[in-house]
C-alpha cells in the first residue's frame, strides 16, 4: 500500500495525516494537511519521488551545513596540494562555516547566497570569493548528491569575474641590471633564472644538485616548494607532471659555482639545507634589488619574482621560440593557456609571420 490517510480533530478544526513507508521501509507520517485532497496530492508526491529515485527525506534536510563537512573533506579536500587544502579549509574556517555551518541544509536558498556573494565581493578579491564560493558549493554539491536536498542551490549564482594583472616584462639589459644589483651570487643567479628559464617560484627554490644535467644544460621540475601555514613542504610541480627546462649558457658556470660542496639533495639555491626563505612583499630581499637597480634604471618597472617568469615568455617568443616550447619550459596544462596568458606577446609574432609570408610570396612571384 503507497500509504493512509487519516482525520484527526484539533482546536482549530478537521486535519488530516499522512502514513507512508519510506525507500528504507522504516514508516513515517506528515500531519497537519486542511483538506483530505492536500493530503491526497501530498501521498501521490511522495509516491511518484520514491518511484522516481527522488525522494527526499524531510529529516535529511534538518540537517546543518556542518554536518557534510567530514564527506567534503575526503572527497574534495584530500586530493589536493598542500597549498590548495590549506586556503580552502580557511576558507571553510573563516568564511563558509560562521556563515552557514549552523543553517539547516533544506532552508538554505539561492537568493541568500547570490546576496551573501555581493557583500564579501565589496570586500574581497574576485579571487578569494570564488575560493570561498568554491567551497560552500563544494558542500552543498555532497548534500544535494545524498539527497538531501533536492538541488544545490549555490549553481548559477553569478560570480565576480577574475581580472588578470598584464604582465610586466624585462628586456635583457634591465635583467642584467637587476641581477647585477642582488646581495649575493645564489640571488642573482635565482634572478637569471627565473628571467631565462621561467620556472615557479616553488619549482626554483625546490631544484637540488641531482635535478641538474650540466652536460645537457638541464634542469629537471620534478619538486614544487609550497609554504604551508608558514613551513615549506615540498610536493609535485602545480602540472603534477616533471619537466625539464633549459639551464642558459650564460649561466652554467654560476650554477655550477653554486653546486660545489654541496650533495646530490641539497638545494641548489642558498645555504642548501632548505629551499630558500620567499622574500617579504615590503621588506625582502627582492624588493631591495628592484630598488637599487630602479636607481640605475629607472625604466625598470616595480615587479614581483613572478615577473620574471611572464620576462622568461617574452623574451623566448622574441627569440623566435614556438608556443609548445614556450608552453613545455613553463608547464602550461596546453599551448591554449600559453596563448591565452601570453596573447599579446604572440599578435606580435603573429605581425612578424605576416611580414615573412608576403616577403616570401613577393619572391615567390617575382
Amino acid at each position: 500500500m503507497a500509504g493512509s490517510i487519516t482525520p484527526y480533530d484539533t482546536a482549530r478544526g478537521r486535519r488530516y495525516r499522512v502514513r507512508y513507508r519510506k525507500p528504507d521501509k522504516s514508516q513515517t507520517d506528515k500531519r497537519g494537511f486542511k483538506t483530505k485532497k492536500d493530503a491526497e496530492l501530498f501521498l501521490a508526491t511522495v509516491t511518484l519521488s520514491k518511484a522516481r529515485g527522488e525522494y527526499l527525506d524531510p529529516t535529511e534536510g534538518r540537517k546543518t551545513l556542518a554536518a557534510f563537512k567530514e564527506a567534503w573533506e575526503a572527497e574534495r579536500l584530500a586530493p589536493l596540494k598542500p597549498s590548495s587544502r590549506h586556503a580552502m579549509e580557511t576558507a571553510w574556517r573563516v568564511h563558509v562555516e560562521p556563515r552557514w555551518g549552523g543553517r539547516e541544509i533544506a532552508g538554505i536558498k539561492r537568493t541568500e547566497i547570490a546576496s551573501w556573494v555581493s557583500e564579501l565581493s565589496n570586500e574581497k578579491s574576485a579571487q578569494t570569493v570564488r575560493r570561498i564560493m568554491f567551497v560552500l558549493s563544494g558542500v552543498l554539491a555532497i548534500a544535494a548528491r545524498e539527497h538531501s536536498i533536492p538541488r544545490n542551490p549555490a549553481v548559477g549564482v553569478q560570480l565576480p569575474a577574475k581580472r588578470r594583472k598584464s604582465p610586466r616584462y624585462l628586456t635583457h639589459a634591465q635583467v642584467a641590471t637587476l641581477s647585477g644589483c642582488a646581495r649575493n651570487e645564489s640571488e642573482s643567479a635565482l634572478i637569471e633564472l627565473f628571467a631565462y628559464s621561467g620556472p615557479r617560484w616553488g619549482e626554483a627554490v625546490a631544484i637540488r644538485v641531482r635535478h641538474l644535467n650540466m652536460l645537457r644544460r638541464r634542469i629537471r621540475i620534478e619538486d614544487n616548494a609550497v609554504i604551508v601555514k608558514g613551513v615549506y613542504e615540498i610536493g609535485t610541480p602545480k602540472s603534477g607532471a616533471a619537466r625539464e627546462i633549459p639551464i642558459p649558457p650564460h649561466l652554467v658556470n654560476r650554477i655550477a659555482r653554486l653546486c660545489e660542496a654541496k650533495g646530490p639533495d641539497a638545494f641548489v639555491f642558498g645555504d642548501g639545507a632548505a629551499p630558500t626563505p620567499y622574500p617579504h612583499a615590503t621588506s625582502g630581499w627582492f624588493v631591495g634589488t628592484v630598488r637599487r637597480a630602479r636607481e640605475k634604471d629607472p625604466t625598470i618597472p616595480v615587479i614581483t619574482p613572478h615577473d620574471l617568469r611572464h620576462t622568461a615568455a617574452s623574451l623566448a617568443v622574441s627569440s623566435g621560440a614556438h608556443v609548445k616550447a614556450v608552453q613545455r619550459m613553463l608547464g602550461h596544462a596546453s599551448a591554449a593557456m600559453t596563448l591565452d596568458v601570453y596573447a599579446d606577446l604572440f599578435d606580435d609574432d603573429l605581425e612578424a609571420v605576416a611580414q615573412a609570408m608576403s616577403a616570401a610570396r613577393a619572391a615567390a612571384v617575382s
